[in-house]
């Protein structure tokens, strides 16, 4: 809702002002150059973007348009879903994760945290690294450096989608000013004609300059730094999931190992100490 909130509000300051400056909207509509524009940027992001990263762009502005509802009980529910999974395992040794960490959608562990369930790469991550405690020992610092690594590679790849979009949205002035250049190209075939014709061609190779700005600061930008954001709250989630692990294998308890994990989410969705002490002793009962 925020966002299209931002939307609403800039399209009525730009136009608005454009109208009260006694600028006729019509002036704006010119289809031919929004053709050259978008096409062009639509070109350009399935020339120089996988089909993969195209599809990702899609999800991502979905996902940024939507009502983000239970982000909070999404890290609720993290947190106690790994105090589960710490306890199991301090009181009955890795074992016991098997059937739950290879069959995850049909745990009854995980299934009683749905909102965890949602986040795929949440999940597997989770699942892969429990795994992975399980074939061997290793050490903390170990154990931490490759959970980083794989963070950092997880984040690269989703930000590849908000960064092909701020790739096109830097160069949609350019785009505007093909358009533009196109129009006064035309606009120099009809200088014979009346001077009032050459003025309507101008202005129409104008707005494709103004298109071209708007899509830049207006739209492409802005929802590419959305999509980033985005991103970036996801990746905290892996992140609480890496400090608990970590925390775990250290040797800590799993109401410490936890807390660990609770200290590095958003702020936003970060529950005190003693809301998670509450949360971890009303599921005890």
């Amino acid at each position: 809702m925020q966002k299209l909130i931002g939307i609403a509000v800039v399209a009525l300051c730009v136009f608005g002002g454009f109208v009260m400056a006694q600028g006729k909207l019509v002036a704006l509509w010119q289809p031919s150059e929004m053709i050259i524009i978008l096409g062009a940027a639509l070109g350009s992001m399935v020339l120089g973007n996988s089909m993969v990263v195209l599809k990702e762009v899609g999800i991502q502005v979905k996902g940024i348009l939507s009502v983000r509802k239970g982000e909070a009980e999404l890290a609720r529910e993290l947190l106690m879903l790994m105090h589960l999974l710490l306890d199991e395992i301090r009181q009955k040794g890795l074992k016991v994760l098997d059937e739950h960490i290879e069959a995850p959608q049909e745990s009854p562990w995980f299934q009683r945290y749905p909102e965890v369930l949602k986040e795929a790469i949440l999940v597997n991550f989770i699942t892969d690294n429990l795994r992975m405690l399980a074939m061997g020992k290793i050490s903390a610092h170990e154990f931490e450096a490759v959970l980083e690594q794989e963070i950092l590679a997880i984040e690269d790849d989703m930000l590849k989608a908000s960064k092909a979009l701020h790739r096109t949205g830097e160069a949609m002035p350019g785009f505007g000013i093909l358009a533009a250049v196109g129009g006064i190209i035309i606009t120099m075939q009809h200088l014979d004609g009346p001077l009032a014709d050459i003025g309507v061609h101008v202005a129409s190779a104008l707005v494709g300059t103004f298109i071209g700005i708007f899509g830049c600061y207006c739209l492409f930008e802005p929802t590419g730094a959305a999509m980033a954001e985005l991103v970036h709250r996801k990746v905290s989630l892996l992140e609480c999931v890496k400090a608990v692990l970590t925390s775990h294998v250290a040797g800590k308890a799993p109401m410490l190992a936890v807390d660990a994990g609770r200290r590095v989410l958003e702020m936003d969705v970060k529950p005190s100490f003693s809301t998670l002490e509450k949360w971890l002793d009303s599921e005890a009962l």
